[in-house]
């Protein structure tokens, strides 16, 4: 098929146009609007009715089925009643040639408006909100666009958005005997919903998921996989989700949430329709402030003229699904997948490492390319991320630390030179307590690779598990500084501020944080965290909850049982921990949660036997830990509490100390030194331990909460003001 061709000004010469239609005498044709495989749109003037027109004839008049789709759109077109969608005003047909008569659009394609760059947040908003109105009744009526895109709506010189080419979507040009063009495709796969790719039938989804990319294009000045055409636009859009995009930095998160549901790879977690669109649009904050684009020169009167013309309903987009005998052969040629596209998904969706199916998808991704070429030094180091972080997120199984190690390892043998490689060593190696040799790996990487998303990461992360605090605050904000919309560095630094018992700087962050990504649970954790610590327990208890209406958390469920520890409602609490052990809800393989299990049973009556145990296996869980990072001071007074917990009076003798040597200005380190001396019967030693931890910081409210301080409170020497 012969692409539509578009003129930049309208001729009219002075005898008949050649090959011009044969029409009736009220309407002097004076130009070709545009030409395609179906056939050419003309401008012309309706004496008659003294109005401009455009005429739509298909090329062929022996064409019975063209005919039929011809005369099947008109009337689809005139079943339209909302204002957005173009008038049909009349259907021609003289035995040989059948035309349709049509409203001729002024204005311009958002397509040309967006050649400019970004448009004002209220004016994307605005526009999108028109297409979904129209779209919306649409649906209701039954008809589904199926070719949205931004050559496909007309910005009328008042601002209002007309849509074209309605019911095109739904034919196939018979008449076609060449290729699509490579630019036309290119624009129809690029608005495409991923399911119509691979044979799915047209559904309102379908229009929701290319407003949603229009909306993105809007909002950005380009739209997703810019630079990709063909094949490797199509797999882009197959294989990736639209959760990794990027944005300017004043986009807000509201409105990147809408995006994100608007074009959800998997028609079941888009928004259904134009209704929920325009829903979702009412609750976004209005107005949206956003710098205005640079203003543009208005078009001189003649330009604006022959614009009218030539950005009218004549765009008619037959060659859009010209494309259809295209994709049917299009979900089996994905196979042969890019492995450029496969490496950039799989590295996005380790980035939503805590977000469910995440680390499945990287994994997926990953193994696709390792299968094609088991030599790929980055897919290894890939491999290894996802082990790492399945390792800290999932269930603490030692073997997929042991999986990191190893593909790390195959990575730095395949490409020493590769900056993963390092990056995904770094990652390994702090997990096993090496951090200064965690730090000389992730500089390697930045060296190779300065702007790294997971070297910037994994170097924060380190300097504050190594108390590092001025030096992790500094690469925690010159990371945001660089990546503004990856909630992670705000997080971490957060945490930073958090152990530093900076509260309400935490908080701030934290909060920040949720904004990034709503949908990130652990932030909500850490959120409640930091309110309990400045005794906002009613607030704290209201995050948690917003967070567990999201989906379960091992981290939530911790946070739960705490708050009701707090309160002494031990049942209460135990079922909470219990949830945080769980397989199904939490994460067994971390030991600290069968830790709170444990002191929450031990004030249970009956249940001391199960306390043990659950002692027993934060223990078995904690060692093999300790032993890899022996002067990790969160993991040796944690250590010493356990083994004063269970009666090994030798091992917390020699453990407490050492934890209070490495961290004496730990509140928390303090307050766990306490308590394990007030168990081992230590009582000068607990009241030292915990008056320190008292001035360092730590809530009076959570020493007043510890069953087993009980009689240590009551001691004259303990001063809790």
């Amino acid at each position: 098929m012969t692409s539509l061709t578009q003129i930049s000004e309208i001729c009219t010469p002075a005898g008949p146009l050649p090959d011009a239609p044969t029409l009736p005498d009220q309407y002097d044709v004076r130009g070709c609007l545009g030409e395609g495989g179906f056939g050419r749109v003309y401008e012309a003037w309706d004496s008659k009715l003294c109005r401009p027109v455009a005429i739509k004839c298909i090329k062929h008049a022996d064409a019975a089925r063209a005919g039929a789709d011809l005369m099947r759109e008109a009337r689809l077109g005139a079943s339209l009643r909302h204002a957005a969608f173009v008038k049909v005003h009349a259907i021609e047909d003289d035995g040989c040639t059948q035309s349709i008569v049509m409203e001729l659009v002024p204005g311009q394609t958002l397509k040309q408006v967006l050649a400019a760059g970004p448009v004002a947040r209220a004016d994307a908003l605005e526009w999108t909100r028109q297409v979904a109105e129209a779209m919306r009744d649409a649906h209701a009526s039954g008809l589904v666009h199926g070719d949205l895109k931004p050559s496909n709506l007309m910005l009328e010189p008042g601002g209002a958005i007309r849509i074209l080419d309605f019911g095109l979507a739904h034919q196939l040009d018979v008449l076609a005997t060449a290729a699509i063009a490579p630019e036309v495709l290119q624009g129809t796969i690029a608005y495409m919903a991923p399911e119509r790719m691979l044979g799915a039938p047209l559904s309102p989804q379908v229009d929701v998921y290319a407003l949603g990319l229009i909306l993105y294009e809007m909002v950005c000045g380009a739209r997703p996989f810019a630079a990709l055409d063909g094949l490797a636009l199509a797999a882009a859009q197959v294989q990736t989700t639209s959760d990794g995009w990027s944005y300017p930095l004043d986009t807000s998160p509201q409105l990147i949430a809408l995006i994100r549901a608007m074009t959800a790879r998997q028609a079941p977690q888009r928004l259904a329709g134009m209704a929920e669109v325009l829903a979702r649009l009412a609750q976004l904050e209005a107005p949206l402030v956003s710098p205005a684009p640079p203003a543009r020169k208005p078009m001189p009167a003649r330009t604006r003229r022959v614009l009218a013309g030539v950005l009218s309903v004549a765009l008619l987009g037959a060659a859009g699904w010209a494309a259809a005998p295209y994709l049917a052969t299009l979900g089996p040629s994905l196979a042969p997948f890019s492995e450029s596209v496969e490496m950039e998904q799989g590295l996005a969706a380790l980035k939503l490492f805590d977000r469910p199916g995440s680390l499945d998808s990287a994994e997926q991704h990953f193994r696709r390319i390792l299968e094609r070429r088991p030599d790929s030094a980055a897919a290894a180091a890939g491999m290894s991320l996802m082990y790492i972080q399945r390792y800290q997120t999932d269930k603490r199984d030692e073997t997929w630390l042991q999986r990191a190690n190893a593909s790390a390892q195959r990575a730095a043998q395949l490409n020493d030179q590769l900056a993963l490689s390092h990056i995904a060593r770094g990652w390994v190696l702090d997990n096993q307590g090496k951090r200064d040799d965690a730090l000389l790996a992730h500089a390697e990487g930045l060296r190779l690779d300065p702007t790294n998303f997971f070297a910037l990461y994994g170097q924060g992360v380190t300097l504050r598990r190594m108390h590092r605090y001025d030096e992790a605050r500094a690469r925690l904000e010159d990371a945001i500084a660089r990546f503004p919309q990856e909630r992670v560095f705000t997080d971490e630094l957060g945490s930073v501020y958090y152990e530093q018992a900076d509260y309400p700087a935490a908080e701030r962050l934290f909060r920040r944080s949720i904004a990034l990504q709503p949908d990130a649970v652990i932030a909500y954790a850490n959120l409640n965290a930091a309110l309990l610590r400045q005794n906002r327990d009613d607030e704290a208890l209201q995050v948690l909850q917003q967070g567990l209406q999201i989906r379960p958390s091992a981290k939530l469920y911790t946070n739960l049982g705490n708050a009701l520890f707090l309160r002494q409602d031990y049942v209460g609490a135990a079922a909470a921990f219990e949830n945080a052990v769980s397989p199904t809800r939490g994460a067994p393989g971390e030991y600290q949660l069968w830790a709170n299990l444990a002191d929450t049973l031990n004030w249970i009556p009956g249940r001391e036997k199960q306390a043990r145990a659950a002692y027993d296996k934060a223990r078995e869980l904690l060692a093999p830990r300790l032993a890899r990072a022996p002067d990790d001071v969160l993991l040796v007074s944690r250590m010493g509490l356990y083994a004063a917990r269970t009666g090994a009076q030798a091992e917390a003798a020699t453990l407490l100390p050492r934890a209070i040597a490495l961290a004496p200005t730990s509140a928390d380190v303090q307050f766990r030194a306490g308590l394990a001396y007030e168990l081992l019967g230590q009582r000068d030693a607990a009241l030292v331990a915990i008056n320190s931890a008292r001035r360092l910081g730590y809530p009076v409210k959570f020493i007043d909460a510890e069953p087993d301080l009980v009689a240590l409170r009551r001691d004259a020497r303990y001063r809790p003001d």
